[in-house]
């Protein structure tokens, strides 16, 4: 039986309602007085010279109140200048009174350019006689760093190659030795598909000047903080006069950082009234920042016993057109998942003519799980093993070095194995009919850290209102509305989240990297601890006792062992708020500055049954299995890693940004991109192993990240189990699995 009150039990989102009955307010709800509409004029080349700007026809398109190129703007970070460098790189703005006047608008703006060569492809951009991406680097997008993704490697003098910004190396032992010791060693290539994050709501700012000074801006932001910091920057002038309001952020998946509102709050500030920056679909997949794709190439060798002996990996991730992509975590993790005495990994950032990359769900782990999780897969069938006991044998435990050379702190990698192990799926799979077959995959993160501030007042009707700066995209209110029960004793209904603008709100980071519950949530925990104590003391000068001797339940402090001698809290908060107290009012301040990671681990099984007519593939079962240290609401918590599960098999069958040679990006809309939809899901069942967390509130560990990277492995594994073929490159379409058929002689 749980010894929690409150914590452990799934609760319904505080938001739900808005949400549910529409009257939630997003950012293209959000209408000022007299407010502008802004429309981008973006690049149709992938790299060229900007010879001129033209805005003198588009200043005579009736409606059009302004009109602006970079250089008039004064920043290259938002509208390009004297070069571009992808295929939708933003030239010009147009700002009208309706949203057609800006569009009629920016079509008339004539933009001279000068054609350069363009790099589309990272491994041919790495090639000596290639073209130059930029003679100077771009701007590097922090995203992938706010979700704890930034790590390094030491160098050991590794030339760089041509079009490489940035270069990360581990190495461990004696790598020949350790091929020499294996009895099957197995080499090839695997290639990932840069994606959107796919989220419904499209990137949007409102900006107007306010009345006292500075800025306003409403946006749909993970990073309130970050925004209201990279306003401010931009417009050169004090953080403090920036105020930033988050709205409800209709998914965001690591792709709401900072985008557009730096240009709104600019054009606000050009034109003198209130303006909006609300991108269209092709837009948004034109200019966001999505996840990067990558070329790995793997080597390991393998004692016939299953011992892993040595792990050679060259990770190429194309950072598009500026510095950014999460090559670091990549290769930690990579190197990192299983005990491995010999390592060389390399890993390169590469810049090509895309857009530059951001954070997606774990950004780096899912495209090195799905080489490393293909590789461990074919490794354990070339040595006739078990998939999930050669995984086993090898997986990392508490201690253990990264390749970093840290120890692995706590981590619940084995039980989560041992439990997929277990699991009906996997040991029935042999009872499967043809071209049925069940893959493995092991995923992780290494969680994030960040310093938070929170707050906890009691109210006089004995609720309590808890006080955050983060913003809310995945339920996290509804956990810290949790925590504060958990600590009053109370009801979850009694609580209330206010989440505030940045000039009213506790300082948080970014929601992203898995890590909101887990430092927020702490100051949460602390913030509620110390009203709670407050509240003892006041009612121990009340009842006249020792406050050791009190206790709290059901909204009263009561004497330990004669309940019926007690007061409320909303007596003491009344008491506490009146006119000439003595009592000081109840409101508890919480800082947290968890610097220790929690990391996460998951394990998912995939089974599918494969149509060897059309190479088309349909699961029919899917179990993820996750380490969560501690479910605080279990509801929320599995519905994080069912939604997890579907961008891993979105990224595994579907899911692909395609560009040509020329740097092009042909699908830029919804009716292109082909995401999973309902009909292509099968139920998923969760699985969760809790591990506790010594550092998160009660035990808790970040629970977004880990479901969203093992699903394109398992999903290929469960292919290649059907019908006996591998295909190295995901999204695996039909026709690439029908070639492979016909190639092996198994169509």
């Amino acid at each position: 039986m749980s010894a929690f009150a409150a914590i452990g039990k799934s609760a319904r989102r505080v938001e739900g309602r808005e949400k549910v009955t529409g009257t939630a307010t997003y950012v293209a709800d959000v209408h000022p007085r007299g407010a502008a509409c802004a429309r981008l004029v973006l690049s149709p080349y992938a790299h060229a010279r900007i010879k001129s700007v033209e805005l003198s026809a588009a200043l005579q398109v009736p409606g059009v109140i302004a009109a602006f190129s970079g250089k008039d703007i004064g920043g290259a970070e938002i509208l390009a200048i004297d070069e571009v460098y992808f295929a939708g790189e933003a030239v010009a703005v147009v700002v009208g009174e309706t949203e057609a006047a800006a569009e009629d608008g920016a079509d008339a703006v004539q933009v001279d350019y000068e054609p350069l060569p363009v790099v589309s492809d990272p491994i041919a951009a790495m090639k000596p006689d290639s073209p130059l991406t930029r003679a100077a680097q771009g701007e590097s997008h922090d995203d992938a760093g706010a979700h704890g993704a930034a790590v390094g490697g030491a160098g050991t003098g590794r030339p760089k190659p041509r079009n490489v910004n940035q270069m990360v190396e581990f190495q461990r032992g004696d790598l020949a030795k350790g091929f020499a010791e294996a009895d099957v060693v197995l080499e090839d290539t695997y290639r990932v598909a840069r994606v959107h994050q796919g989220y419904m709501e499209t990137q949007g700012s409102v900006a107007e000047r306010a009345p006292g000074g500075g800025f306003t801006v409403w946006t749909t932001t993970q990073a309130a903080f970050g925004a209201r910091d990279e306003t401010a920057k931009f417009l050169g002038i004090p953080a403090h006069e920036v105020n930033v309001i988050p709205t409800q952020v209709g998914g965001g998946f690591g792709g709401k950082f900072v985008l557009v509102e730096p240009l709104a709050a600019a054009l606000a500030r050009r034109v003198r009234r209130p303006v909006r920056v609300i991108l269209d679909r092709t837009q948004d997949f034109l200019v966001s920042h999505p996840a990067p794709g990558a070329v790995i190439r793997m080597k390991m060798g393998a004692k016939k016993d299953g011992t892993l002996t040595a792990l050679e990996a060259e990770l190429v991730f194309d950072a598009g057109c500026a510095p950014g992509a999460p090559t670091g975590i990549a290769a930690l993790l990579l190197g990192g998942t299983y005990r491995c005495p010999n390592l060389d990994i390399v890993g390169y950032e590469v810049l090509t003519h895309k857009v530059s990359p951001g954070a997606y769900r774990a950004p780096g782990a899912p495209q090195a799980y799905y080489a490393l999780e293909s590789h461990m897969s074919r490794l354990a069938d070339q040595l006739g093993l078990d998939p999930i006991e050669f995984r086993l044998k090898n997986a990392a435990k508490e201690g253990d070095i990264r390749p970093d050379g840290r120890p692995w702190p706590r981590i619940g990698l084995i039980e989560c194995l041992e439990a997929a192990r277990a699991h009906p799926m996997w040991r029935d799979r042999k009872k499967l009919g043809a071209d049925e077959g069940v893959g493995v995959a092991v995923g992780g993160w290494g969680g994030g850290t960040e310093p938070a501030t929170g707050g906890c007042r009691v109210n006089p009707d004995g609720s309590l209102t808890v006080q955050v700066g983060s913003v809310d995209i995945t339920g996290v209110n509804t956990t810290f509305a949790l925590i504060a029960a958990e600590v009053f004793g109370l009801p979850v209904e009694q609580v209330q989240i206010a989440t505030n603008d940045t000039d009213h709100a506790p300082y948080a980071g970014a929601s992203g990297g898995s890590k909101t519950t887990y430092t927020v949530g702490a100051a949460v925990l602390a913030a509620a601890q110390e009203a709670r104590s407050q509240v003892i003391e006041m009612a121990a000068d009340r009842l006249e006792a020792a406050p050791s001797d009190l206790d709290i339940a059901d909204g009263r402090v009561f004497v330990k062992g004669a309940p019926n001698r007690g007061v409320t809290i909303g007596e003491l908060a009344r008491l506490a708020n009146r006119f000439g107290s003595r009592y000081k009012p109840l409101h508890g301040q919480g800082r947290a500055a968890v610097h220790t990671a929690s990391p996460g681990f998951a394990v998912q099984l995939c089974q599918t049954k494969v149509d060897r007519g059309s190479g088309m593939p349909r699961i029919t079962g899917y179990v993820a299995v996750q380490d969560v240290g501690r479910a605080l609401n279990p509801a929320e918590v599995i519905g994080q890693i069912r939604g997890g599960a579907v961008q891993g098999i979105g990224r595994a069958l579907f899911e692909a940004m395609e560009h040509d040679e020329g740097g092009q990006l042909a699908n830029a809309t919804l009716a292109d991109y082909t995401m999973p939809t309902a009909a292509d899901i099968p139920d998923i069942e969760v699985v969760l192993i809790e591990v506790p967390s010594e550092l998160g509130p009660f035990g808790a560990k970040g629970v977004g990240e880990p479901p969203a990277v093992p699903g394109a492995a398992a999903v290929v594994n469960a292919v290649e189990a059907a019908v006996g073929v591998r295909v190295k490159n995901v999204p695996i379409k039909p026709e690439v699995i029908l070639d492979a058929l016909e190639e092996g002689g198994k169509r």
